[in-house]
């Protein structure tokens, strides 16, 4: 190609360029150059865009065209919104609802989480302690690890933080703003660990009780009552002496705690266990779940979204008097299995109280009498049913948060006495007692109400219906305190729960995890007792709701329409012409100057 034919093609910039470079310059200059005219197409573009540019900033301009323009603005941008939401919630953590989340799903709150947990999964034996440590935990099987292939000090594995924790970075939603619509108790969202990782996250020893070591407690088979008031033969009547005593912690103590009868708890101690159940419950389980019914008060709730492990692991007890043994049988609920699903039924004879709200009481707070060898037990009220696998649970508000008790504060109320007053307005109890337990309290114990001086402690008043609890001496000691009030006052648990831990927290560095009652609901539901109905729906009203117009003002004169007569014959006059005799009346119109009635 030449440098002639290179000049002819002034349409490319490459070739001019090309040519300046080589020095040809003036050959080009001497040469015709061939420009090329615009097309049509072009001028006639530009000519559009020039008349339709005005157009627009005349449009754009009017109010109604520009509202349109944020409308579809708007749109496009939730549009995009949505779509930015949903791609990130693929990859978004674990977090618990109404219905728990399947224990086996892998959840991760970012990508690097994914690599770290294959990291740790492939069980590489040259990798670092950390990343090796969690990939046998990995590795085992869905059975409890055995206390001895953990070597690490469980103070240490507790405060060391676990590498890609899905839970690390969650929080509760802050609650609703105080004008919204309120709409009573609900669950809340929970961030649980799945199965596997919660069974990893068990302690290897048992947390180290402050103080107290070793806690027996009091045997005596013939009780003597003492005071004129509280107490029982099954609590063995304590005086108000040792009652005091009883909340000095040492490191040896003798207290209180029910069974005061028998050989053991549930030989012939009140409370009386069948020989054969007893031998059951003595057996050594790292985690129980238990419940109770007394009085055939409740229907027996099934538990929901158990995972194999705890299937196989944790047995579920239920307790029950006769009488609710009696109905179960009726109804071909109870055989002579002894199981209701996935409840063990352990029928309790000559129970000490005749309330069986009491009774109720016994099971609740002296699982660690009835169960000796047991390190963890949770607790729920016969009405509720269990919706959480045991092991998040625990992992989630026992070994996460480095406690050993734990319960959820009431939803509502945090003050003692306010509690006093609802529980007295309910009909919960006798009205004298609830106010004799109260004013002692007030006057032997300086109980106070519940003021921002006691924060961190956030209530004193919990929802007892749940209890996550590790079996150590202070713990024991905490619910062997707890009793002794119930059985001295009333079985309204939530008054005297605030005076026994506050005693305790002021002898020895320990605390109860008192967690939010939204979290509680989202593990467990919550039935109606026997022959409480629900309430029916509020009925909506039928048919078309009737207006009536607001009166007219008085400075207004009413014209009221004339009377519709029954229609007449129609007569042969014509248009215009007046009957014979008929009297022409002046019409009334609002306003005029023979109005004189205002």
């Amino acid at each position: 190609m030449t440098g002639g034919s290179l000049g002819l093609r002034t349409s490319s910039y490459g070739s001019l360029q090309q040519q300046f470079q080589n020095g040809f310059l003036q050959a080009t200059q001497a040469s015709p150059v061939l420009l090329r005219k615009p097309s049509k197409m072009l001028l006639s573009s530009s000519r559009e865009k020039e008349r339709l540019l005005p157009l627009i900033c005349r449009y754009v301009g009017r109010r109604r065209v520009a509202m349109l323009l944020l409308v579809v603005l708007a749109l496009l941008v939730f549009v995009f919104g949505s779509f930015t939401v949903n791609k990130e919630s693929n990859i978004s953590l674990h977090i618990g609802s109404m219905t728990p989340y399947r224990s086996d799903f892998p959840v991760f709150s970012n990508p690097l989480e994914v690599e770290n947990s294959l990291l740790f999964s492939s069980g590489d034996k040259n990798s670092s302690g950390q990343n090796s440590s969690r990939g046998n935990d990995q590795s085992r099987s869905l059975s409890i690890p055995p206390p001895a292939t953990i070597t690490t000090p469980r103070d240490v594995i507790r405060s060391t933080p676990r590498l890609g924790h899905q839970c690390e970075n969650f929080t509760l939603p802050p609650p609703p703003p105080p004008g919204s619509k309120k709409i009573g108790p609900r669950p809340c969202e929970v961030c649980y660990l799945p199965v596997e990782d919660a069974i990893a996250s068990m302690p290897s020893s048992p947390s180290k009780s402050p103080v107290l070591r070793n806690l027996t407690y009091v045997h005596d088979e013939n009780p003597i009552k003492t005071e004129t008031h509280g107490g029982s033969d099954f609590g063995g009547y304590p005086s108000m002496k040792q009652r005091n005593e009883s909340f000095d912690i040492k490191e040896s103590m003798t207290v209180h705690c029910g069974f005061v009868k028998g050989s053991k708890p549930g030989d012939q101690s009140g409370f009386d266990i069948d020989q054969a159940d007893l031998m059951e419950l003595e057996q050594f389980h790292e985690v129980i779940v238990a419940s109770a019914i007394f009085g055939n008060y409740d229907n027996i709730q099934q538990p929901r979204n158990i995972s194999e492990a705890a299937r196989k692991n944790i047995p579920f007890y239920m307790f029950i008097d006769e009488k609710t043994e009696a109905a179960m049988k009726n109804s071909s609920d109870l055989d002579s299995s002894k199981k209701f699903g996935f409840w063990r039924i352990i029928v309790v004879r000559n129970i000490p109280y005749s309330d069986p709200r009491r009774n109720g009481k016994v099971p609740k707070l002296l699982l660690h009498r009835i169960f000796p060898n047991v390190r963890y037990s949770i607790w729920i009220d016969g009405k509720l049913q269990l919706v959480v696998d045991p092991y998040q649970i625990l992992e989630r508000f026992l070994w996460r948060e480095n406690a050993n008790i734990a319960i959820s504060r009431h939803y509502k109320r945090y003050d003692v006495f306010v509690e006093a007053e609802a529980n007295k307005n309910a009909g919960k109890f006798d009205n004298a007692s609830i106010d004799y337990q109260i004013d002692f309290y007030r006057r032997e114990e300086n109980l106070t109400a519940y003021n921002e001086s006691k924060l961190p402690i956030t209530s004193d008043v919990p929802e007892g219906c749940v209890i996550v609890k590790e079996h150590i001496p202070i713990t024991n000691l905490f619910t062997c305190l707890w009793f002794n009030e119930v059985d001295r006052f009333t079985p309204r648990d939530q008054l005297s729960f605030s005076t026994v831990r506050d005693k305790i927290m002021s002898k020895v560095s320990w605390s109860i995890n008192m967690f939010e009652d939204c979290e509680r609901r989202n593990f467990v539901i919550q039935d109606y007792h026997k022959g409480v109905t629900k309430p029916p729906p509020r009925p909506r009203p039928v048919g078309p709701v009737i207006r009536h117009p607001p009166p007219l003002p008085r400075s207004i004169p009413i014209v009221r329409s004339p009377i519709v007569r029954s229609p007449v014959k129609k007569s042969n006059r014509r248009k215009g012409e007046r009957r014979s005799g008929q009297k022409r009346h002046r019409k009334v119109i609002a306003g005029s100057r023979d109005n004189n009635s205002f």
